[in-house]
């Protein structure tokens, strides 16, 4: 089993002066956690590494979690799970990916993940007990991860982006914080270590978030283009322009419907001219999609 790793660098605070089709008046930083690991990129790094630590302390040998078909939590965890020596199980939405593998499957099953199909009202009722009895009896003792990734550990791991930012800043306060929002993980870890001042934002990928009522962050729901995983040819033609810009590689699913939601508060008026604004960019890269490589 391979050596628990310690990650004592940073991911790059990335200055992007000029970032987006047209100018705007703010400042921009890109959080480089896509850089942080090859395939664990990210915040499922983050959310990862003390659930594996936690996995390991108790001596545990199996992880399992729970995801759709084109999940990078599923990616991320097949990957974990090879290098660190932990057998893989995924509970996969929908039995119609039984007989055929996308990438992201085809991946985590070269990882040695083993992969369960489950039918979508199945995956609904995960959590019931019959559900859960029928997943101990099938697959032994496990060390359970949720969808997404998100639980106490994983927060502990995002909670650790802003004091980065903070150091990496010299001790300038940002004045906005941008996260992509799934399961809201990452915007939890930043609401839990920002200081008096800091505003958190996160961009919903997904239709119909819901926020919690006394969170100190706002949610924006309007930029999610449909749904998760759901896209328009508005937003790959600005995901292509800001590769081409910048020259860092985005995704339609998160990271690029945020920068997007930013340029467009920023068009709207609502940053001012020396705003400071750390935009965190959460990896999966393995979902980009091939529209924008045409």
């Amino acid at each position: 089993m391979k050596d628990w790793p310690v990650i004592s660098d940073f991911s790059r605070l990335h200055y992007l002066p000029d970032p987006f089709p047209e100018p705007v008046p703010l400042q921009l930083y890109l959080k480089r956690d896509d850089e942080l690991h090859p395939t664990i990129s990210g915040n499922k790094w983050r959310k990862l590494k003390y659930n594996l630590a936690e996995a390991r302390r108790l001596g545990y040998q199996t992880l399992l979690t729970y995801g759709g078909a084109y999940s990078n939590h599923i990616y991320a965890v097949a990957a974990a799970g090879s290098e660190y020596g932990f057998s893989t199980i995924g509970i996969i939405r929908g039995e119609d990916h039984r007989e055929r593998d996308n990438p992201t499957l085809a991946f985590a099953r070269a990882q040695g993940m083993h992969l369960h199909f489950v039918t979508r009202q199945q995956f609904r009722n995960r959590s019931d007990a019959v559900f859960q009895q029928d997943i101990r009896q099938r697959f032994g003792t496990f060390y359970e991860l949720p969808e997404g990734g998100t639980n106490e550990l994983a927060i502990r791991g995002t909670a650790e982006i802003i004091p980065e930012i903070l150091t990496q800043l010299e001790g300038e306060i940002p004045d906005f914080v941008c996260c992509p929002v799934g399961t809201g993980g990452t915007l939890a870890g930043l609401e839990k270590t920002a200081p008096p001042g800091v505003k958190i934002l996160g961009f919903s990928s997904l239709k119909g978030y819901n926020s919690e009522p006394n969170s100190r962050a706002q949610v924006l729901t309007e930029y999610h283009f449909g749904g998760y995983a759901k896209t328009t040819p508005a937003l790959i033609a600005f995901i292509r322009d800001f590769e081409k810009k910048n020259q860092v590689r985005l995704e339609q699913v998160y990271t690029g419907k945020m920068l997007f939601g930013i340029f467009d508060l920023a068009r709207k008026g609502v940053f001012l001219s020396d705003t400071k604004v750390v935009a965190i960019h959460t990896g999966g890269l393995q979902g980009r999609s091939e529209k924008l490589d045409c």
